[in-house]
């Protein structure tokens, strides 16, 4: 399976702060937004990711991320010329997917949750046996999101984008597990009315055929769209809180490679010597020293 992190748009709602910079290079405390999605997807696994974005933002994601190598995974970079919907982002990553199941995250999104990885990989494996799945939420604002509608079982049954009259509060995040048909559907797909591919209508293909699962996040889990100043000063305070409570850090990319076996304690050590005048160096360094101290 591989990952893709869709990190482009133009950041309307965020200007003048991306006036000059992606947002999701804006930071959600105390390091890029960015690094949360992709964090997703080292939970679950991957190693092979794509990050999409837009020719002018693609260098400073490079610069940020470089090769992958020392997460001990492989990055790649493509660019999105223009905006089209999300699910355009499965005809851009059409070579690089050559026909493999996929874990898509959008750039601006925040998940938490102790036990997020368990359903990371639950998808993964129904993808492997040609199940799809979307992730589930409740909002108090349904208008506004990608809205799922289930029966009295449970079972989804319908999928709309920004309804006018929602047929119910649950709300698709920006986390989808597809199978290699991704790509193929997506390119029999007719602009909406906003003139973008959705990825609803995309999702509609398998709910059609019923290959289409869903996973409800519930309670013990959060999630965050970041996407305006008012969600992103939310999402600080929340990553602050929890950083503080737990004296852990959210998204610390290298410590989840590290515990995941793809980096060595060295590597680990020595990117928390490159960050040691931040509590994000810090962390790594303390990590690095527990993890010796038990194999002692």
């Amino acid at each position: 399976m591989k990952g893709i992190v869709l990190a482009g748009g133009s950041g309307s709602r965020l200007v003048p702060m991306t006036q000059v910079l992606s947002k999701q290079l804006l930071p959600i405390y105390d390091k890029p937004m960015i690094y949360y999605p992709l964090s997703v997807l080292l939970l679950a696994g991957l190693s092979d990711i794509l990050i999409i974005s837009t020719p002018r933002d693609l260098p400073a994601f490079e610069n940020l991320l470089g090769d992958g190598s020392r997460l001990g995974i492989k990055l790649s970079y493509l660019a999105q010329e223009k905006p089209g919907g999300l699910a355009q982002a499965y005809l851009l990553a059409k070579d690089f997917l050559a026909g493999d199941a996929s874990m898509m995250v959008l750039g601006d999104n925040l998940f938490f949750g102790n036990g997020l990885t368990p359903l990371l990989h639950q998808a993964t494996a129904s993808a492997h046996q040609g199940k799809s799945t979307v992730f589930l939420t409740q909002v108090s604002d349904p208008e506004g999101f990608g809205i799922a509608e289930l029966d009295g079982e449970g079972k989804l049954i319908s999928l709309e984008e920004k309804p006018e009259h929602p047929k119910s509060n649950f709300c698709v995040t920006g986390l989808y597990v597809l199978d290699g048909r991704a790509s193929d559907f997506a390119e029999h797909l007719k602009p909406s009315k906003r003139g973008e591919l959705e990825i609803t209508d995309l999702l509609d293909q398998y709910l059609r055929r019923g290959h289409l699962e869903r996973i409800v996040l519930g309670r013990g889990f959060t999630w965050m769209d970041t996407g305006t100043p008012e969600r992103l000063l939310d999402a600080a305070n929340f990553v602050q809180s929890v950083q503080k409570r737990h004296g852990t850090i959210i998204a610390a990319l290298e410590e989840i490679a590290y515990r995941k076996g793809r980096i060595s304690a060295q590597t680990l050590r020595d990117a928390g010597q490159a960050a040691i005048n931040t509590e994000y160096g810090q962390h790594l360094l303390r990590i690095a020293q527990e993890k010796s101290l038990t194999h002692d």
